[in-house]
């Protein structure tokens, strides 16, 4: 099975081109192997670059490192997008990708020392609780308290085409993110789980975010996680209309775009290209626990 791997900030993706054929070798049930470093190959996720199903120029399909399927990820279809424009599959830029979440409009621009910076319209954010989905009272919920063992957290969720609950806190770094992130992930008012953003106002143009991204843990990016901090940032009223999110993988350039859309810009970084072995196929790798 050939794949090329893709990062956004160390966020990394496993890129299997289904452009030309299916791939055979390929199967859900190996998503899991095939992102458990040290046995496989090592990533976030695994996306599928797919031809369209409609008038979009592209499909993408992506699952998480625990092998479920995502609806959205914002450097996903960054790190795509570079990809698809540089086997030839799409000539359009901006293209149009379709995703589980809708059509997301993707441009390909220069290259920099970073990598190739690449901007998307990641749409409107969702603050109505039936579409993140989220139990609970209220239309909304922002600036809301959410109980968790041994605490009560204020928290504003919303969806990026996919759950988020971000957190506003004072020091990030101290955050137990690691503790807290399974159980707000897994928390009964998320019934199809959620992604968890610890967010810290450095300044009206700045934020630093740790993430706890559903079905993986901790990630050194999340693209929407990066946009649902400064969506809920700016519903709280703590920063201006662009600002920088600091990851600890780098930095995005988020920014209110027309109509409420919001843009995110950011490098991708193509890593290798490579086969895996009909031995690791066979075998996959072996299980945790």
């Amino acid at each position: 099975m050939h794949f090329v791997k893709y990062h956004g900030l160390g966020n990394d993706f496993i890129i299997i081109d289904r452009f030309r054929g299916p791939e055979p070798s390929f199967r859900e049930e190996l998503v899991e192997d095939l992102c458990r470093r040290g046995f496989g190959v090592g990533a976030d996720g695994v996306i599928l670059a797919e031809p369209p199903l409609s008038s979009g120029d592209a499909r993408m399909l992506i699952y998480n490192a625990d092998g479920s399927q995502a609806e959205m990820c914002g450097n996903g279809i960054r790190c795509l997008a570079a990809f698809l424009k540089e086997e030839g599959h799409v000539s359009a830029n901006p293209m149009n990708i379709e995703t589980g979440a809708g059509v997301r409009v993707v441009e390909v621009l220069e290259k920099g020392e970073s990598g190739r910076m690449v901007e998307v319209d990641m749409g409107l954010p969702d603050f109505y609780r039936p579409s993140i989905p989220m139990e609970g009272e209220g239309n909304q919920a922002v600036g809301v308290p959410l109980e968790v063992p041994g605490k009560t957290l204020v928290v504003t969720c919303l969806s990026m085409g996919n759950p988020h609950c971000v957190i506003f806190v004072d020091d990030v770094q101290g955050f137990p993110l690691e503790n807290l992130g399974p159980s707000i992930e897994h928390h009964p008012l998320f019934p199809q789980r959620t992604n968890v953003e610890a967010v810290e106002v450095v300044g009206e143009d700045r934020l630093r975010v740790r993430v706890w991204e559903r079905g993986v843990g901790i990630t050194l990016a999340c693209g929407t996680g990066a946009c649902a901090s400064f969506a809920a940032a700016l519903a709280e009223n703590r920063t201006g209309k662009r600002v920088w999110v600091e990851l600890p993988g780098g930095e995005l350039d988020i920014r209110l775009g027309d109509g409420g859309h919001i843009l995110m810009r950011g490098p991708v970084v193509e890593v290798y290209r490579a086969t895996l072995s009909e031995g690791w196929l066979k075998t996959r790798s072996p299980r945790k626990g």
